[in-house]
């Protein structure tokens, strides 16, 4: 049973940083796929950075320069080092995964596992 828990959410003005982590469990494969996902009110859920188990990223283009997503060496936890915030940035992150990436790594159906979310709120 694959459970991913996020933290690092907060309040923070434009122009600051944040770094977000995503706790996972219950599965031994190294082989996942990991992504970041937010959906600020209204929108729909968004792909923001994907990570393959070979340590390839791929990055939405409204935060490709500002964005980091990494991994820890025993690919249990998941990071987004979120730089040069923007009010826009606001919205609910959240990780998931899937056994292998895929093409379309920034829809939400390619993903079998999701965390709880953690909020962002940049002003």
């Amino acid at each position: 049973h694959v459970q991913l828990v996020e933290s690092g959410g907060g309040s923070v003005q434009a122009g600051g940083s944040l770094r977000l982590s995503c706790t996972a469990s219950g599965y031994t494969s190294s082989s996942f796929c990991m992504g970041w996902f937010r959906q600020a009110p209204g929108k729909e859920r968004e792909g923001v950075a994907v990570i393959d188990s070979d340590g390839v990223t791929s990055y939405a283009d409204s935060v490709k320069g500002r964005f980091t997503i990494s991994q820890d060496n025993a690919k249990t936890t998941l990071y987004l080092q979120m730089n040069s915030l923007k009010p826009e940035d606001t919205a609910v992150y959240y990780c998931a995964a899937v056994i292998q990436c895929r093409a379309d790594w920034n829809e939400t159906g390619t993903y079998n596992y999701w965390g709880q979310g953690t909020q962002v709120t940049v002003s």
